[in-house]
């Protein structure tokens, strides 16, 4: 029987699953997309990824790996940015299992996404540090190291220049400001730089939707890692969060 589990990527408009093949990393059937309930509760979320997992027909047995867009040490929310600000506090991984019945994993979005990217993306094979960065609303990061997630760093968030890295150099801050790919990079060149100089990673990885782009703005990049586009695109967060939660029940 093929290896399966459940990815669901939890975001501040949608809430995406799908059943993942686990030695490819490709869907099984369609994805599902539900709108994000508002007010985005623990509660009305949880019940939104059971009729996720519903419309999926998942089966019984199946682990369940849900990405967030916050932190979860110990699988606890320490604060929430994009969803109702109730989730402070709570233990995400005890909710959902007793909503779902299934065993779940939770992780952070962007760790799904790296998680993704080491196992079946541009990071694949890669021995030392890959640091894999969300360039979206903010920016998110993941580290990886011979192939194991360090959760929880939230590298967008650094003081450079005196400001909070992701309010100049994020995709977001790009289109809000109406900067050019050449003025866009120059922020970025400060940002990879300093991470650069912070951790020596052996790779960097770019995703987020402006990631089909990179052509326009990694050319532009002076930087001794290496830095490429990933490669999952919006698959990242569900195939991550699928791979977490076969780990987590192996």
């Amino acid at each position: 029987m093929t290896n399966i589990a459940c990815g669901i990527d939890i975001g501040g408009s949608g809430i995406k699953g799908a059943l993942v093949d686990l030695t490819s990393g490709e869907f099984i059937g369609e994805r599902v997309r539900i709108e994000t309930p508002h007010p985005a509760t623990p509660e009305a979320v949880a019940k939104t990824c059971v009729e996720v997992l519903s419309q999926l027909q998942a089966p019984a047995d199946v682990p369940v790996g849900i990405a967030m867009p916050a932190p979860l040490p110990q699988g606890i929310v320490p604060f929430m940015a994009n969803l109702d600000a109730s989730w402070e506090g709570v233990h995400a991984q005890s909710m959902y299992e007793s909503f779902l019945g299934h065993p779940v994993t939770v992780l952070n979005d962007a760790d799904a996404a790296g998680l993704a990217e080491a196992v079946f993306g541009a990071a694949q094979g890669q021995d030392g540090l890959v640091i894999v960065t969300t360039l979206g609303t903010g920016i998110g990061s993941a580290l990886i190291y011979r192939g194991v997630l360090i959760p929880n760093s939230e590298l967008g968030h650094l003081e450079i220049g005196g400001y909070d890295a992701e309010s100049r150099a994020s995709a977001a801050q790009r289109v809000k400001q109406d900067l050019g790919w050449k003025k866009w990079a120059k922020r970025l060149q400060k940002y990879y730089s300093h991470v650069e100089m912070l951790f020596s990673p052996d790779l960097f990885v770019v995703g987020g939707g402006v990631s089909k782009n990179s052509d326009k703005f990694l050319p532009l990049l002076s930087l001794r890692t290496p830095i490429i586009p990933a490669q999952l695109r919006n698959r990242a967060g569900i195939v991550g969060a699928a791979v977490a939660a076969d780990r987590a029940n192996q």
